[in-house]
């Protein structure tokens, strides 16, 4: 597995500068968290990984490859894999296909052969059923799996979320305030989750305002400040340096 390297990166729009000369590392195996106060631009370094906003100067890597010039959909074949900050599913198809949807970049058999319900088209489907299935097992859902996903409950679509960006196989995953609106059991049933991910190799990049669910999970936290690093290095020095909790209480108790 690859790490994912940020390399002094910036984004301008006109004078604002939004992302001003940040780096940041996500290796293999690990959670890597990503702080900040509102409109610190967190948003906007994901969407520059991610490939939707381009660069205005430094250089992303995954491994040995440089994608800061790539499209997204070249992003995601690379094995970067995100979700969103609002959730995107399909509400009226079930849990099962959402998921399924999540292996596009895998298929083989093309959409000519689907539509004319080739053999080849259908043996592909049913494999990526099978793989689907799988996740449903991974993340205790397969209740739910012929429900519509628009039917579930808030921390349950978040699931099924993750689980189709799960299904590109990515390297990197990327989550976007996943415990957004979760309650405390949910969110602990999920941080099982990822940390189980990260045992198996893939690099997370957690991007969220529960600071608390972030220091209990991440070994490594960066800290972005008005599109700039303000802090970056384990749990116990980012919760206790005065410059966080300035940005985040106003030099009130972190406690």
């Amino acid at each position: 597995m690859p790490s994912l390297r940020i390399e002094n990166i910036a984004k301008h729009f006109g004078g604002l500068k939004a992302v001003d000369g940040f780096s940041m590392e996500v290796p293999p195996g690990e959670i890597t968290g990503l702080i900040g106060p509102n409109g610190a631009g967190k948003s906007t370094v994901v969407n520059m990984i991610a490939g939707v906003l381009s660069l205005t100067s430094g250089d992303i890597k995954l491994g040995d490859r440089s994608i800061s010039t790539d499209r997204t959909e070249q992003v995601a074949r690379a094995g970067i894999a995100r979700t969103f900050q609002s959730i995107r599913l399909l509400p009226e198809t079930t849990v099962l296909d959402n998921i399924v949807i999540g292996f596009h970049r895998h298929e083989k058999a093309g959409p000519l052969a689907a539509l004319l319900g080739l053999p080849s088209a259908t043996r592909e489907l049913r494999e990526l059923r099978e793989k689907a299935w799988d996740l449903l097992e991974r993340f205790h859902m397969q209740e739910y799996a012929f429900l519509a996903a628009g039917n579930l409950a808030y921390g349950h679509q978040r699931r099924v979320e993750i689980m189709r960006a799960m299904a590109s196989d990515p390297a990197i995953l990327m989550l976007d305030e996943p415990v957004a609106g979760m309650n405390d059991v949910e969110s602990d049933e999920l941080a099982e989750i990822f940390k189980q991910l990260a045992e198996q190799g893939l690099g997370l990049l957690l991007i969220e305002h529960n600071v608390g669910f972030v220091t209990r999970l991440c070994r490594q936290i960066y800290v972005l400040d008005a599109g700039r690093l303000l802090a970056s290095g384990p749990p116990e020095q980012i919760v206790n340096d005065p410059r966080v909790i300035e940005a985040y209480i106003g030099g009130a108790s972190a406690a």
